[in-house]
């Protein structure tokens, strides 16, 4: 058995290894015995998961197997990710699992596992979890009712953190579209939109247990930009299935995506002096237009590598207050480690209405680089510095960009495959340049 934890916890198809019954009974387990050795005591933990059909299921396996090593287990039922987060903290949980695969199709499902700070447990933790599924230690199989007694508790109190992190804001007279991609949004973002004033507008928000992110949601926005535009809506919020991130559509039906957001949020916060170190975390895929508008506002962009979890740490490194990715997630660490696209949307909201402005208005500023990105099948992994034909011609595609672009090389994290990214000013030279250092690769490495 291999490394079953990536960056976002354990993903699979549900239902098999190690998704299935016997081995989610183990990880619960295994997480209640570490956590009370840590502890001294019985560990709490809540639960809660996206709209799939598995989810259920897959959260009653991880409570008995919890349970049958004296945790005590509570479940917000179905709830977004960062409401997890949240009420693992607020109500005093020693650990919060997530039971979702966040934009994934629906036969898939996960595993994810934070901290009451936000965090999400160390490879100490997920290293002992393999252990101990490996080493086949058996659970107790019990039967047993989920308690979910708390569950209007749980939403009040997550739909109150959502308010107050955004006092004062109103959306009176704007008319919002809202693509909850069948997920874990559809309770929660069309209520809390209107509660705030605004005409709304739900699309996919009758989860099946089957539709979840099928055709909709923030992989799919065609359908919302066609929705925005033909209510004369002022925007448009998309979701992906646990509402960890958002993307938007402005009132001409154009995309906001996350590099975008970032602007218009980087802006908001430095206009309130609130952008201390003058510093915004993005990843390396984010656009070279971010970078400059950034610059052209005396910020520094720093980049990450891809994933939410390197984002966190630069910017806990650096003490930053914002940063995110293109696929929409963000995180404000003064309120909370975890990105919520349904935060992230009141707080672009509330930059929009407090300057009085349209979302494109907002956007004025940012202008999008053209990107291409090819992936190339390899047989091996060699770092690019090493191999000659592909450094050379590397250098060569550097000099052609002559400082009006920009290339990144980098290997893919879980498939044989080399990833050539080039923005420029120009979309049919990238495309060349592109695709002759992809031909280059692969006859070298494929």
């Amino acid at each position: 058995m291999g490394k079953l934890f990536g960056t976002d916890g354990i993903r699979a198809l549900a239902g098999e290894f190690p998704l299935d019954e016997a081995t989610v009974r183990a990880i619960g387990a295994s997480l209640a015995r570490q956590f009370t050795e840590s502890l001294g005591r019985s560990p709490r933990f809540i639960t809660g998961r996206d709209t799939r059909e598995s989810g259920g299921g897959i959260e009653q396996a991880f409570h008995a197997g919890a349970v049958s090593e004296d945790a005590s287990c509570e479940s917000a039922e179905v709830i977004t990710t960062p409401g997890v987060a949240y009420l693992t903290s607020s109500f005093g949980f020693d650990a919060g699992v997530v039971i979702s695969a966040s934009h994934n199709p629906y036969y898939d499902n996960g595993i994810k596992i934070f901290l009451p700070d936000g965090r999400k447990i160390g490879r100490d933790i997920e290293s002992r979890i393999e252990e101990d599924i490996l080493a086949a230690t058996h659970t107790k199989v019990i039967s047993l009712d989920i308690d979910s007694s708390r569950i209007d508790e749980f939403y009040a109190s997550y739909i109150d953190h959502l308010k107050i992190n955004v006092p004062g804001l109103s959306t009176r007279g704007l008319k919002i579209i809202v693509d909850c991609a069948n997920g874990a949004a559809s309770a929660f973002a069309p209520k809390l939109f209107a509660e705030l004033g605004a005409e709304v507008i739900a699309i996919h928000d009758q989860p099946d247990g089957r539709n979840i992110n099928e055709d909709c949601g923030s992989l799919h926005l065609e359908h919302l930009q066609a929705k925005v535009v033909e209510h004369k809506a002022d925007i448009g919020v998309a979701f992906d299935g646990d509402a960890d991130r958002s993307l938007f559509v402005d009132e001409t039906g154009m995309v906001i995506d996350g590099d975008a957001t970032l602007w218009i949020l980087a802006e908001y916060l430095k206009s309130h002096g609130k952008l201390a170190n003058s510093t915004v975390v993005a990843t390396v895929m984010s656009n070279l237009g971010l970078e400059l508008a950034l610059k052209s506002r005396g910020v520094e962009l720093m980049r990450a590598d891809v994933g939410d979890k390197y984002v966190l740490d630069a910017l806990l490194k650096t003490g930053s207050e914002i940063g995110g990715e293109q696929s929409g997630h963000v995180i404000f660490p003064e309120i909370g480690l975890v990105g919520d696209g349904i935060m992230t949307a009141l707080l672009l909201l509330r930059a929009m209405t407090e300057k009085g402005v349209s979302l494109s208005q907002a956007a004025d500023g940012f202008v999008q680089y053209p990107q291409i990105l090819k992936n190339v099948k390899v047989a091996e992994k060699r770092p690019f510095a090493e191999v000659p034909e592909i450094a050379t011609a590397a250098k060569q595609v550097e000099y052609e960009l002559d400082g009006t672009g920009r290339l990144l090389l980098r290997y893919s994290g879980t498939e044989n495959l080399a990833r050539v990214m080039i923005e420029g000013k120009d979309q049919a030279v990238i495309e060349a340049l592109a695709g002759r250092l992809a031909d280059t690769i692969g006859k070298v490495l494929g």
